[in-house]
């Protein structure tokens, strides 16, 4: 039964104003968003995960070069004509669905890059006073039940902050925020801790934060509250630290994969394991690759990866 101060989350913010210097070239004119998995970009991965997940309003905080992801989302009456005439009808299902009609698009300007923290901040009037989901498109997860509608799930039932984490090895602590707390059972940790990129000896866990959240819109006031850290950024780690003095917050350990598609290992990755279990190319992908490999390395196994769900 619901509770009058029940809260469902129906709003996600997508931080898309980062410059991907990790993959220049190609993000010198084009959104690292738009890197493609096998036929659809990362940042369309992430909204159908919100979307699963019930979310309907996306509200994506963009920036200089960022315009083709507007146009991505947008209608296309050229492309959709010419598919419909042509009678490519699975390629015209495929362009519509992009954008289904009662998913609504909100676009707001980071112009600065002062950091994630600040990002959210630019967020805060669309969001209002609603709890609210945040969702990083480079961080790519692969999931039979969608990690955000996960998430959800938890969320529904504790009604606070929650915080998508996985467990890394203590010599990678310093390469994300880490969280220490009391669990509440095996995927649940009440944190009393967060510490941004701490190193091995200094960090309260393995516990890393990945990029799924979900928070109440207490973390506005606290953001706006933060002083700058290093290059003057506001970080939404400290936002979340200092959320803890004044609510339970919690981390999530979710099921399923996640690629690290900010990085060019992660990203090519994620493009042949998606690759591999594609509906179209899937099988011929992989006789190449289970061929590719017997060349490079005769006699080494030619099992084909493991399929994921998306």
């Amino acid at each position: 039964m619901r509770t009058k101060n029940f809260k469902t989350i129906t709003k996600a913010v997508f931080p898309i104003a980062g410059l991907g210097t990790r993959f220049l070239p190609v993000t010198k004119a084009s959104p690292k968003e738009m890197l493609p998995i096998v036929d659809k970009p990362l940042i369309q991965y992430a909204v159908e995960e919100a979307y699963a997940a019930g979310i309907r309003q996306m509200i994506f905080v963009t920036g200089r070069t960022k315009r083709a992801i507007e146009d991505h989302f947008d209608s296309a009456h050229e492309l959709e004509s010419m598919l419909e005439y042509t009678r490519k009808q699975q390629l015209l299902e495929a362009v519509r669905n992009i954008t289904p009609e009662d998913m609504h698009c909100v676009y707001v300007r980071q112009t600065r890059a002062l950091g994630l923290g600040h990002a959210i901040l630019c967020a805060e009037k669309i969001v209002g006073g609603d709890d609210f989901a945040v969702i990083l498109a480079d961080d790519f997860m692969v999931a039979e039940k969608p990690v955000m509608r996960q998430m959800i799930e938890q969320h529904q039932q504790l009604q606070r902050s929650i915080i998508a984490v996985q467990d890394v090895p203590r010599s990678q602590t310093n390469l994300y925020g880490i969280v220490g707390g009391h669990e509440s059972h095996s995927a649940l940790l009440k944190i009393n801790q967060i510490v941004e990129k701490p190193s091995p000896k200094d960090a309260p866990g393995t516990l890393a934060v990945v990029g799924r959240y979900i928070l109440t819109a207490s973390i506005f006031d606290q953001l706006k509250k933060q002083q700058p850290g290093i290059q003057g950024e506001i970080q939404l780690t400290d936002g979340i630290a200092n959320l803890l003095k004044a609510e339970d917050v919690f981390s999530y350990r979710f099921n399923g994969k996640r690629y690290d598609c900010g990085s060019k290992i992660g990203y090519l990755q994620a493009v042949v394991d998606l690759a591999s279990c594609h509906p179209e190319v899937g099988e011929s992908f992989n006789h190449w690759l289970m061929n590719k490999i017997q060349s490079l390395h005769p006699g080494a196994s030619t099992q084909a990866p493991a399929a994921y769900t998306t």
